[in-house]
Parts: structure tokens; C-alpha cells; sequence
């Protein structure tokens, strides 16, 4: 709550609300949660605020659109460069988090990938949704409609509270405000509203917020993000981006709304955008794989035509000098 600092402003806007019978929570349809709708709260915060839009939904304005404008390299100097992202908006870094390796724009945008993917590598993707870059690392080779396969998944290491990974101690805003492993504050790329990202059931998070909501079930089948690559192309066949959105809930002093409130990471609603490659697609992409197999096998193939031709030219030696020996044995001595 960006009054929340503001007791005089506070108290105006909890008394608004008690006049107006506006609670703390409220009932909305689906597509008003996720596309907006007008706030009667909001609406009159316009007379003290006039910039503060009116209408509040969690993919308000991002309905149909795209993400941002992205410059991307074309990887024509190094094939790893292939689909790396330059700029995004125009900047070549953000300026949300309070260190700079935080803010660095890494890798891909996630809908390719460079060519010649090995296991060893830690794919980079930056992420708008999240406001940030992360990785991911290989798991397990798999098969997506006939085609191998690499399956990349973010390690827990990620989304972890800076006692565990020191790298993303800039990720914690307000600086050395952490809410704890599995969670991010995107609240400083979301026009200031307590908005909270984690794996749906809060996956690899702290047990605490676990327990402290009744029914979540973290299952890494059902709630892990995980991308399967075919190594060859860099193509991805399968996919799932699998993410929570969640409320910082806590108990403002000047706010009596919340004077029976326990401070908690309350999730709104989780989400599962997956993709798979079309059998179209796929066919083609096999029809490519079918010719890496000859390619790779053209020198064995060529040691093992030699080693049989070797074979039947040691045997057809053999047999031309086994009648040579025989003749000379059959021919007859010469009397002195």
C-alpha cells in the first residue's frame, strides 16, 4: 500500500472505506481480476493523486500486447549470441534492484535458444513477468513426439534468500528487506503495488509459507517451470511456465482494516502457460534429425566398409597363393 507510511492519508482512506462499506476483501470474475476494473478506492485516490490509475487488474494493459520492445543479436559472430537479448525498451539493464549483477538483462527471452545445446551449460533467459534474468540448468534427457530432447529446469538456487545464494541479496527491496527463499517482491516494477511472485503452492519455498496457507501442495511434477530443447536446433518443443501470484498481506497500524491481520504472503492465483511443438513441426524437425544420425554414423559406417574390404582382400590373397604352393609341390624332381 504506497499510503501506508501516511498515517493522516491512511486514516482518510480507511474512513472512505468504512463510509462506502468497501472492505478489505473483494469479489471479482475472473476476467476482472486478471484484465482490471474500476476501483471505487482508486477512483477517489484520483483527486489527491491524478496520475494513480483507476482501474487495477494483475495483467492490466497486457491483454493482446506485446512485453516490450527487444533488440536481440543475430549470432552470426558467435552462434551463442543467437537470440540473446541486447536491449529490452531501448536499456540494456534494469533499474529496479539494488545491485548491478541484479540488474543485468542475461540470455534469451525463453522462446528460443541457441543451436548445439549441451548438458553442461546453464541457459539464461530474461523474464518480464519476473522482472528479471535467471537460468536454467539440465535435468533429464527426454523425448517430445519421437525427438530427443534436453530438459532444463531453474534450481531452487534462483529464487533463494541470500543466506543460501549472496548473488540475490539485490533482490531484496527495500536493500536487506529478504522475504525468504521461493518469493520475489516484484513490487518495485508494478507501480508500487505489494504484488509477490513464487512456483504455484510455493514450490522450493520456505516451509513457512507452506503451512501458513491451508491446501498447498507443492509437487515438482505439477509446479516445477521446465523447458525440453532439442540440442541440435536449439528449438524448444515443450514448455510450461508455471508461476504464482501473490499479495503481501500485513497489519498497517493507521490502517484499522488490518487490525486483526497477521503478516502474510497470501496467493491470489497460480498459472500454467504450456506450449508443445505442432506435429507439422515436428516432422520436419525429425526429418533433420534423420540426417544428424547419418551424418554422425558416416564414420563408422566408412571404418566398418573398410574393415570388410580389408577382410575380403586379406581372404582373396590367401586364395591366390594357396594354388601357387600346390602346383609347386606336384611338380616332379629331375633325375641327375
Amino acid at each position: 500500500m504506497m499510503f501506508k507510511n501516511h498515517s493522516v492519508m491512511a486514516n482518510l482512506i480507511s474512513s472512505y472505506m468504512k463510509f462506502e462499506e468497501e472492505g478489505l476483501f473483494t469479489t471479482r470474475t475472473v476476467g476482472e481480476l486478471l484484465w482490471g476494473y474500476e476501483d471505487a478506492v482508486l477512483k477517489a485516490l484520483q483527486i489527491i493523486k491524478p496520475e494513480l490509475d483507476d482501474v487495477f487488474g494483475l495483467f492490466y494493459k497486457n491483454n493482446a500486447s506485446n512485453d516490450g520492445e527487444y533488440m536481440f543479436f543475430t549470432g552470426q559472430q558467435n552462434y551463442k549470441d543467437f537470440a540473446r537479448v541486447d536491449t529490452w525498451n531501448g536499456e540494456s539493464s534494469l533499474s529496479w534492484w539494488t545491485s548491478d549483477e541484479c540488474n543485468m538483462i542475461n540470455g534469451t527471452n525463453g522462446a528460443s535458444f541457441h543451436p548445439v545445446v549441451t548438458k553442461t551449460e546453464a541457459l539464461y533467459m530474461f523474464s518480464s513477468d519476473l522482472c528479471r534474468s535467471l537460468y536454467a540448468l539440465y535435468e533429464d534427457d527426454v523425448t517430445v513426439k519421437g525427438i530427443s530432447a534436453y530438459r532444463f529446469v531453474p534450481p531452487s538456487e534462483v529464487f533463494a534468500n541470500m543466506t543460501v545464494n549472496p548473488a540475490n541479496a539485490g533482490f531484496c527491496v527495500p536493500a536487506g528487506k529478504c522475504l525468504g527463499s521461493g518469493v520475489l517482491n516484484v513490487s518495485v516494477c508494478k507501480q508500487g503495488a505489494p504484488i509477490i511472485m513464487s512456483s504455484p503452492h510455493f514450490y522450493q519455498a520456505d516451509e513457512k509459507l507452506v503451512k501458513d496457507i491451508i491446501g498447498m501442495k507443492p509437487k515438482k511434477e505439477h509446479h516445477e517451470t521446465a523447458i525440453d530443447i532439442n540440442p541440435l536446433t536449439g528449438i524448444i518443443l515443450q514448455a510450461a511456465k508455471r508461476l504464482q501470484v501473490n499479495v503481501y498481506v500485513e497489519k498497517i497500524p493507521a490502517f484499522s482494516q488490518t487490525e486483526n491481520v497477521r503478516t502474510v504472503i497470501f496467493p491470489v492465483m497460480h498459472l500454467n502457460e504450456s506450449v508443445v511443438i505442432d506435429d507439422m513441426s515436428a516432422k520436419k524437425l525429425q526429418a533433420i534429425a534423420t540426417v544428424q544420425n547419418v551424418v554422425e554414423n558416416v564414420p563408422f559406417m566408412l571404418i566398418g566398409l573398410g574393415i570388410i574390404l580389408g577382410g575380403v582382400f586379406m581372404l582373396l590373397m590367401c586364395r591366390l597363393k594357396v594354388p601357387e604352393a600346390t602346383a609347386a609341390e606336384r611338380q616332379p624332381l629331375l633325375s641327375s
